[in-house]
């Protein structure tokens, strides 16, 4: 399987608000962006777009490795909330209802055909990769102010 390494992020403006979503594909030397945004949204919808996003670009299963400032992403992943909403029927150790589970469930569908490695990365800080995912989440941002 191929080897591709993703960075990603996501950018709300108010929360919900106006929201933009960025990842960067790197393979082989080359590189493959994709962004988008929503009117009425919120960060951690942003966020999870981004994942999603981008591992939905691949065309075939690979090993991925996501790299994410998002713990709300990562840490479902790393801490298993994921699982443990599933065997709850999509609630929290609260008892109230998942948010955003169907997008938890379209990136389910995504971590089942590739094999991702999750990292967590400080966001706003000096990783160059997730820094320009910001810059191109709020530009996408700025796209929809002009709409």
């Amino acid at each position: 399987m191929k080897n591709i390494t993703v960075y990603t992020d996501g950018a709300c403006s108010g929360n919900p608000g106006l929201g933009g979503y960025a990842g960067i594909l790197q393979y082989n030397g080359k590189e493959k962006i994709v962004t988008g945004g929503e009117k009425d949204t919120t960060n951690n919808r942003m966020e999870l777009m981004a994942v999603i996003s981008a591992l939905e670009c691949i065309k075939e299963p690979c090993n991925v490795d996501v790299y994410s400032d998002s713990a709300y992403v990562v840490n479902a992943f790393l801490q298993d909330w994921i699982g443990s909403w599933q065997r709850n029927n999509w609630k929290t150790s609260g008892k109230s209802p998942v948010l955003n589970v169907e997008l938890w469930k379209r990136l389910l569908v995504q971590t089942e055909r590739h094999n991702v490695i999750w990292h967590k990365v400080k966001g706003h800080a000096d990783n160059e990769l997730n820094n320009r995912c910001d810059e191109l989440a709020r530009k996408e941002i700025d796209k929809l102010r002009i709409e």
